[in-house]
């Protein structure tokens, strides 16, 4: 059975995600690839920032 880390859970989802926002939220193939990985960037970097900000919390 797959039991994917925290983080390839964290990026599975930003990969799915940012591939519906994309296509649902821009009009051309080339502004959907843009936003998409754009949405890609901002998932896995806000997930990196904010275990980050928990673990120092936690500290």
């Amino acid at each position: 059975m797959f039991r994917p880390s925290h983080v390839v859970a964290v990026v599975l989802f930003a990969l799915f995600a940012s591939t519906v926002f994309g296509i649902t939220q821009r009009d051309t193939p080339r502004r959907m690839v843009r936003y998409g990985v754009y949405c890609f960037v901002l998932f896995t970097v806000s997930a990196i920032v904010l275990s980050w900000v928990m673990f120092l919390i936690a500290r």
